[in-house]
């Protein structure tokens, strides 16, 4: 029989290898276990079919046998092989052969549709002059503006040829638990471009602490779209499958951003699917590609999937709700929801909700998250609340403490600076001491930048520390600024950013940047209108708005709106908002 007609068969969701939750000292070693069993990675085109199947045997073997052609050209143990994070099964032998070799692995992101050639050219350079790699490698597709990236910094390699080359046969180093791992790039700016150093330790200990939360063993099996040069993507989806034994099916990123719903189909069409994460503004978008010409039920059975992790970004109660009412037809459950926390600089998670519980929210008067506090001075001013959704307690070795801005510890339901210590934090920024210091004290507690609350044990976050706007001694959060916005017809997550300048007149004012899709003058100034009044009904002050282009917002490495960013480009002219009269 043909090959052709040979149908491509998933690897299975359970095999008779013995389970381990994550039981190892390196993550080398976990694959050499998972290798022992039937199970694997799948990856699948844009419309949701299985392309390859690839069994953590093979990729086991595959890794290896690039181990020895990075150990033939010179890469040693200590140093960094930088790999462009596509998803497929390339990146993920390339990645475990650095593992073997006893280099650090380290993802670097994929071009966004935004920015253009020369802005993704110049990350990748950033990137590289950071980590200083033996090497980078690269797919074919990307190999142009990797090898312009890489000039004169170090060697780049397409990495198919490069690990065609045959190498001579030899040991490999033997890792040990305490070694760095990996570097990860955290998404954020705050401290872009430090490299986040992961040791095999925090690694396995985060990595068991979240499937002991999330209840994962033998019987799950894992899809995601997630890129694998985020926190989420490699450590949640890559890395927490193969080192608790379980098959994944993966749908590439580009893929699920220009079909959205590929990745419900995905998770409908495998029977066995019960695992599957998503940023808030995944699961938006899939709910507003829903029109009244689909059926829902027809479509789609979402009835297994157990756990819908939510995570990387602020979560957002109306947009879950609004997931539950259109996808309930085709058996979704609200309390497979699970919210939860987490960093770069912690390895992953940090606090994960209970099993079933579902998405639950505080309310909390607006006042005091302004830091204005007492009564109302004017009677007649409604109290405006705001909905926190609990993001569960610390995940098994981790303890968090909620501080005020001079170190101390403040009680319950209290909002201060998130701390974290415990297994799974950072060894600390690559080649960074100083940043290293800023953020990690000597007794082990990780400033994570983040703001929030603890109540009963559990964590509620209420925003960046560092995109905090005051204004006349009260603290208004971009967050809500933007996500009042994006009510107004025709925005989504991402159109907006919010941040305080300081006006011509000395005063310090609230200014958003709208990405604006009409042309129309008069459009325009009645869209101006009509922000201003959303943010003087929130803010109780009048506001600077500036429409620019589509396309115009930065975002970082996983996506994300930049707001620090934009600011920056926004004073420095690079963004040029469209003439009030054009």
């Amino acid at each position: 029989m043909s090959k052709s007609l040979i149908a491509l068969a998933p690897t299975p969701t359970f095999d008779a290898l013995a389970y381990r939750r994550a039981a190892f000292d390196t993550v080398g070693e976990a694959l050499d276990y998972a290798a022992l069993g039937e199970k694997g990675m799948n990856f699948h085109d844009a419309r949701a079919d299985l392309v390859r199947a690839y069994p953590y045997a093979e990729l086991a073997a595959d890794a290896r046998v690039r181990a020895l052609r990075l150990l033939a050209d010179g890469v040693r143990p200590g140093d960094r092989v930088a790999l462009i994070a596509e998803t497929g099964a390339d990146f993920a032998a390339a990645f475990f052969a650095a593992i073997y070799a006893g280099a650090y692995p380290v993802p670097l992101p994929l071009p966004t549709s935004f920015g253009g050639r020369e802005a993704y050219v110049e990350q990748i350079a950033t990137q590289l002059r950071s980590c200083e790699p033996k090497l980078v490698l690269s797919p074919e597709g990307l190999f142009p503006m990797v090898e312009q990236a890489a000039a004169g910094l170090c060697p780049a390699h397409d990495w198919t040829p490069y690990f065609a080359v045959p190498s001579p046969v030899t040991d490999l180093p033997e890792a040990v638990k305490t070694d760095i791992a990996y570097l990860q790039y955290s998404s954020g700016s705050t401290r872009f471009p430090h490299g986040v150093a992961v040791t095999h330790e925090a690694l396995l200990a985060n990595l068991a602490g979240h499937a002991y939360c999330m209840e994962a063993g033998d019987g799950d099996r894992v899809v995601s779209w997630l890129p694998w040069y985020h926190d989420m993507g490699l450590v949640g989806c890559m890395l927490a499958p193969l080192a608790n034994q379980i098959s994944v099916d993966y749908l590439a990123t580009e893929d699920f951003a220009r079909r959205p719903l590929s990745w419900l189909t995905l998770i409908s069409r495998n029977k066995d699917a019960t695992l599957s994460y998503s940023p808030t503004f995944g699961y938006d978008i899939c709910a507003r590609r829903i029109s009244a010409s689909i059926d829902v039920k027809e479509r789609f059975d979402l009835s297994r999937w157990r756990v819908a992790g939510n995570g990387a970004d602020m979560i957002r109660p109306e947009v879950m709700q609004a997931f539950v009412d259109v996808f309930d037809a085709a058996g979704f459950k609200a309390s497979a929801f699970l919210p939860s926390y987490g960093l770069a600089e912690a390895t992953l998670a940090v606090s994960i909700m209970p099993l079933g519980e579902g998405i639950v929210s505080d309310l909390i008067d607006e006042r005091t998250l302004s830091g204005s506090g007492g009564g109302r001075t004017d009677k007649r001013q409604p109290t405006r609340f705001r909905a926190i959704v609990n993001c569960g307690k610390a995940v098994p070795g981790l303890t968090i403490e909620i501080r005020s801005e001079d170190g101390v510890i403040v009680p319950d339901r209290k909002i201060g600076r998130v701390f974290v210590r415990g297994l799974g934090v950072m060894a600390g920024y690559f080649r960074d001491e100083e940043a290293t210091r800023a953020a990690l004290s000597p007794d082990g507690w990780l400033d994570t930048g983040d703001m929030g609350y603890l109540s009963a044990g559990s964590i509620f976050i209420v925003g960046r520390a560092k995109d905090m706007i005051i204004i006349n001694g009260k603290n208004h959060w971009p967050q809500d600024i933007e996500w009042a916005i994006e009510q107004l017809p025709g925005f989504k997550a991402g159109d907006i950013a919010a941040f305080a300048i300081t006006t011509p007149s000395g005063e310090e004012a609230p200014a958003v940047l709208v990405q604006c899709r009409t042309t129309n003058v008069d459009e325009r100034a009645v869209l101006r209108e009509a922000i201003r009044s959303k943010v003087r009904a929130i803010t109780g002050m009048a506001c600077v708005v500036e429409l620019v282009p589509p396309r115009t917002l930065p975002k970082t490495s996983s996506g994300k709106l930049s707001r620090s960013k934009a600011r920056s480009q926004y004073l420095s002219g690079e963004i040029q908002p469209f003439d009030v009269a054009a």
